[in-house]
């Protein structure tokens, strides 16, 4: 089997698919690429048998024919051509390959295509169509607070609901949530499932501006088609906690601010925090926020003082410094709302503008008992 191909093409598709490759795998077969050569167009597959991508590319071919490639040397040759035709030419009865460019000749040794893992097929399966907009945003504001215990995989992925009101993207990891939903989307049918965090930091990856994309889902399995690529992903199996008995209904503490001035004046007062508790203290009376940090092991300190705008009784409360900050640089608004009811429940904060219309966000974080 022989084809062309243009290196800079073919590269920029690979690297897509390079955030499938495993460090682990089980199967030796998985550390390959898979090149299916067929009408003039190759479809390239990269699997760890939880999640697999295909991308699609055109290329010179007369033939047909399907070849497993090594992923990481083809990777590491063709990031050092500058743009350039290349050839491959594969012996089918031994898997050799030999690519061919301007300058030289280059032969490593392949593997049968066959012993590649079959791509999951999504028997009784439903869908909704989604704008890339739409689930880049989704992504964006879940993704970071999904936890990674192991031991708690539920936890692990984003809750996807869908239902003829909304569709919800949710994650927690017990110390910090994120409930994104987005009232201008429905589905007919009503379901759930959690998918991985893998798959959605490839889709976060490779999603292209302006594009639809497709999602199917059954039992089992989550799809997402859009342009040329599919990544199809295996669900996390098991019941998401009841994350709605966890959000506080009556928080008559509400406290407004300038998202980028609160976000630079924590990430100063956190540096001379507790390495190990984080721990940053909001004093709020009247329209003043007091931020205070100190690390007792050092006799390091800091405060520092913000107008805000506040509704509520004085209160003191303490949170973890590293999970407010990712959520104020998650939160994509220039103004928010943190509304309070108690130093012993959890705060929310929730955006002020920067919202499409029919999207709703909302982060809640748990406070951390304050030093006496």
């Amino acid at each position: 089997m022989k084809f062309n191909v243009e290196s800079s093409a073919l590269l920029k598709e690979l690297q897509k698919l390079g955030g499938v490759l495993s460090t682990n795998n089980t199967l030796p077969i998985l550390d390959n690429f898979l090149f299916d050569v067929k009408d003039g167009e190759i479809s390239l597959c990269a699997s760890d048998l939880e999640t697999t991508m295909i991308t699609k590319l055109t290329a010179n071919a007369k033939e047909s024919g399907r070849i497993a490639i090594p992923a990481r040397l083809l990777l590491d040759t063709l990031k050092t051509f500058s743009s350039q035709p290349l050839t491959f030419l594969i012996d089918n009865s031994n898997y050799g390959i030999e690519i061919q460019s301007e300058n030289g000749q280059y032969k490593l040794a392949g593997q049968n295509a066959n012993e590649f893992p079959k791509v999951p097929s999504l028997e009784a399966s439903s869908s909704a169509d989604l704008g890339t907009d739409i689930l880049f945003r989704a992504i964006n504001k879940t993704l970071f607070a999904a936890g990674n215990d192991e031991l708690r995989p539920v936890m692990s992925g984003v809750l996807c609901e869908l239902s003829a009101e909304k569709i919800s993207f949710v994650a927690t990891d017990a110390h910090k949530l994120v409930c994104h939903s987005r009232t201008d989307l429905t589905a007919d049918n009503t379901a759930s499932f959690i998918i991985p965090r893998k798959p959605l930091s490839l889709l976060k990856n490779t999603l292209e501006e302006g594009s639809e994309i497709k999602m199917e889902y059954n039992d089992t399995n989550a799809l997402f088609s859009f342009n040329d690529t599919t990544i199809i992903c295996r669900l996390v199996d098991g019941k998401y906690p009841n994350y709605e008995a966890v959000i506080p209904k009556n928080n008559p503490n509400k406290l407004s601010i300038d998202t980028a001035e609160l976000l630079s004046s924590i990430k100063r007062v956190s540096i001379f925090a507790n390495k190990t508790t984080h721990q940053i203290k909001l004093k709020i009376k009247g329209s003043e926020l007091l931020i205070t940090s100190e690390d007792l092991d050092f006799a390091n300190q800091a405060e520092e003082r913000l107008t805000c705008q506040y509704e509520g009784e004085d209160m003191e409360i303490g949170f973890n410094s590293k999970f407010v900050i990712e959520m104020l640089s998650n939160i994509g608004a220039k103004q928010i709302c943190i509304e309070m009811s108690a130093p012993n429940r959890a705060g929310i904060i929730l955006p002020l503008d920067g919202q499409d219309e029919g999207e709703n966000t909302l982060m809640l974080v748990m406070p951390v008992m304050l030093n006496a």
